[in-house]
């Protein structure tokens, strides 16, 4: 039968479904095998022959037709699995109906009436085809169990998923029940040594059935972000659960799939071009597929995590282990990940492909690019979250750093770009959770030397210089809707300020600019929080001055130029004439117009806004830096101890007690709303006073930086003065060899404040991460044009 005949005989099978107002009966087969057994429809045929309206008609119509078509879909697929498809034609069943089903699926989904169908079992249907034989023959399974039985015994089915290891004349059907899929898995790294060929068949067939997997779980997006968040997406529940037997050597098989992917392969030019990359698309979809399994809300995992972290405590008793929900064991597995050789793996192949965009060449587009590096940055973080073995592994080395540049990357480039606000957040919640740990910020003295095309200032320094460079530049250059964002930025900069120990000119340059610009008392005056960004600053200064003195001449030779600006904020006036006036002056934001003309890169670009019809997913509002974070304060002994937001630190020798530090910090937390924007937006209801600038200006820790500028600012002016100096190489000469031991107060506690998860980063990363998956699935467009509830789609 020809292509166009075979798409006819679909298209008039599918008329007759919508046409047909008495019900068809389930036992005939004549009717439904049209949709299924009787042809051979591309995935993107399908869509095309099923339109939606279609669809929606027979749901609303013919409600018993639309059942029936799911049901004997999914018993057809169940059969297949169960027989082992020895034949062509079982195959093509098993495409078929998964094609068939992943255009149908979101139209259930969008009907809070027909959501429960799936969960609800079909009158008189037995267990029929129930790959587990001891269950009881009389009791029917929920079609979205037996569905994903089905779809997950598939993904192992010899010579159709994966290669047959025949070893005798057994049937498909004995080889499917007696196998270990373990053997199975598709490809070498975490817990497989053996690398199984390629096959371009087997990869498509494994990315049409991810894909009908994807649809399933996509449940998720037709509920609005206002449900409660802890309530367990029952696809994925039943996924992971000990119920289906393949879900360790799935999550193995997903998760090396993607971590020994090599987009460069042999490295010719342009090989993309001349050769089809059939893995591309699998790792793809198995990304997608993996990054939704995850998700999590009980601690069950991290409780087992901790246990491997220190084994010296004993185990809990069997009460204790359970979960209060089902338990996810993707998750698990994820979390008890510990061999050296694994972790090197997985962090190997994640900067490989996180760097693969960073590729120069003299060639142009001579190698192949990924785009799926959003969902690359989640897994990193789902990695670093679940597994602390792994978050440790990742700090222990500069190998770090190959994940640090790619993200930076990323911010830079995206700035500008409003439809990829929700990359920058992913990548600045990513640098939150890892700047929590000493290590990082010790990385970050490593020499910066690769040169890749961003356009910022050309310098040579360290990794902490490029993190600061960078920040100024999304926060002086980027895009208004990053403004929440600003907190958590400079949190990340303090966190690591104690261990700065050598910032170049360039970057200590961008941290005074950003001083002067926040201090300037039209801002400071122009919401009720923006104080607050002044205050982190300072503290950075003030780590930097007390613990990394010696080797920071460049940002004590910067302070010392800028000491206006000290000086303005110490003596900010705080009468009502005072801060009528500066509102009357205020002008258009400086933030957005900071920017100068800084020297390009050669062959670098600027962050680009987005194409015309550029479609953008919504995003939830990230929570204020005092939600997503908790304070730690260093030790002695350099652990880390959590300070109660309720007990002051005691320092009687500090010229600023920390007493008056942890005050500063809970007023603060008390201060800040949901996000920056929303205060911005609240700002019109309210006003600045004199008792408001009162309360947060006699708490500004100048002290140090006082004590600094009032020692160091006559001995810079006489040298200059005796020597006749007009070069700052000579004063950075004598900065160097300066010292201020025991003429500045007494060392503040280092305070960490260190991510910690909530409920509304929660949210935010379900939304991000569908919102994600929903753009990039156009080919088929899966969910194209339903009823979403998780996020809104825009044009932009």
């Amino acid at each position: 039968m020809g292509n166009s005949d075979t798409k006819l005989h679909f298209r008039k099978a599918v008329i007759q479904l919508t046409t047909r107002t008495q019900p068809v009966e389930a036992s005939d087969d004549v009717f439904w095998d049209q949709f299924w057994a009787d042809c051979s429809i591309a995935v993107q045929d399908v869509f095309a022959l099923v339109p939606a309206a279609e669809i929606r008609a027979v749901r609303e119509e013919s409600p018993s037709n639309l059942a029936t078509l799911c049901y004997k879909a999914v018993e057809r697929l169940v059969q297949c699995a169960d027989s082992g498809c020895p034949s062509e034609r079982e195959r093509q069943i098993v495409l078929n109906c998964t094609r068939l089903l992943t255009r149908i699926l979101p139209y259930i989904f969008e009907d809070a009436d027909w959501r429960g169908f799936f969960w609800s079992t079909i009158p008189g249907a037995k267990r029929t085809g129930s790959l587990d034989e001891d269950e009881d023959v009389d009791e029917a399974r929920p079609l979205a169990e037996s569905l994903l039985l089905a779809v997950s015994d598939l993904l192992f089915c010899p010579d159709f998923t994966v290669q047959s290891h025949k070893k005798s004349n057994l049937e498909a059907s004995e080889e499917m029940r007696s196998m270990d899929s373990c053997e199975y898995i598709w490809e070498a790294g975490v817990g497989f040594a053996q690398s199984p060929p390629p096959s371009y068949v087997l990869d498509l067939n494994r990315t049409e059935l991810l894909k009908l997997l994807l649809t399933c779980f996509s449940e998720a997006v037709y509920l609005s972000p206002s449900s409660d968040s802890k309530v367990l997406n029952p696809w994925v529940a039943f996924f992971c659960s000990a119920d289906n037997r393949h879900a360790l050597p799935l999550f193995t098989s997903l998760l090396n799939v993607v971590c020994a992917y090599d987009p460069v392969g042999f490295g010719f030019p342009y090989n993309h071009l001349l050769f089809s990359d059939q893995r591309e698309q699998l790792v793809e979809q198995a990304l997608q597929v993996l990054v939704v399994t995850l998700e999590h809300e009980s601690g069950s995992a991290a409780g087992a995590a901790l246990q491997d972290l220190d084994p010296s405590k004993s185990a809990p008793s069997e009460e204790e282990t359970q979960p209060s929900g089902p338990d996810n064991l993707f998750v698990n597995y994820l979390s008890r990940i510990h061999r050296e050789e694994d972790l090197s793996f997985i962090l190997k192949g994640l900067a490989r492909l996180l760097n693969n965009p960073l590729i120069q060449t003299y060639l142009p587009r001579s190698t192949k690019k990924i785009q799926f590096h959003q969902e690359l940055l989640i897994l990193f973080w789902k990695f670093c979250d679940f597994n602390k073995k792994f978050l440790f592994f990742v700090l222990k080395s500069s190998d770090v750093l190959e994940m640090l540049v790619p993200i930076l990357f990323y911010l830079n480039d995206a700035r500008a770009d409003q439809s990829r606000v929700g990359l920058v957040h992913i990548g600045v919640f990513v640098l939150l959770l890892l700047s929590g740990e000493r290590n990082f910020g010790v990385r970050l003295n490593k020499p910066y030397t690769l040169r890749v095309p961003m356009d910022i200032p050309v310098f040579t320094g360290t990794h902490a210089d490029l993190l600061i460079v960078i920040f100024h530049k999304v926060i002086t250059c980027g895009h208004q809707r990053l403004h929440p964002l600003f907190d958590c930025l400079l949190t990340i900069i303090v966190n690591i300020s104690p261990y700065l120990k050598s910032l170049s000119m360039v970057a200590a340059n961008k941290l005074l600019h950003l001083l002067e610009a926040f201090s300037s008392p039209w801002f400071l005056l122009s919401a009720p929080q923006n104080h607050n960004l002044v205050f982190f600053l300072l503290e950075v200064f003030n780590n930097i001055i007390q613990y990394q003195f010696d080797g920071n001449s460049n940002l004590v030779y910067s302070i010392i130029r800028k000491r206006n600006v000290f000086h303005q904020l110490a003596n900010l006036p705080t009468d009502a004439a005072s801060i009528q006036k500066a509102l009357q002056r205020r002008r258009k934001s400086g933030i957005s117009n900071m920017s100068s003309a800084d020297e390009s890169m050669e062959g670098s670009r600027p962050a680009a806004p987005a194409e015309p019809g550029t479609l953008k997913a919504s995003l939830e509002a990230t929570p204020g830096i005092d939600k997503i974070t908790e304070k730690s304060q260093v030790s002695e002994d350099g652990t880390l101890v959590a300070v109660p937001p309720s007990t002051p630190l005691s320092d009687a020798g500090d010229a600023e007690p920390a007493s008056e530090r942890n005050r500063q910090d809970d007023q603060k937390q008390a201060a800040t709303s949901k996000s920056r924007a929303s205060s911005v937006s609240s700002a019109s209801t309210w006003s600045a006073d004199p008792d408001w600038l009162l309360s947060w200006k006699s708490k500004l820790p100048l002290q140090t930086i006082m004590r600094l500028l009032q020692v160091l600012v006559p001995q810079v002016e006489k040298i200059c003065i005796d020597k006749g100096l007009t070069d700052e190489s000579e004063i950075l000469k004598f900065l160097q060899h300066g010292t201020l031991v025991g003429l500045l107060p007494v060392p503040h506690p280092i305070l960490i404040r260190k991510y910690q998860a909530n409920a509304g980063t929660a949210m935010w990363f379900r939304t991000y991460m569908w919102g994600v998956i929903y753009l990039r699935n156009v080919d088929p467009p899966i969910w194209y044009d339903t009823d979403i509830r998780l996020f809104e789609i825009q044009r932009i």
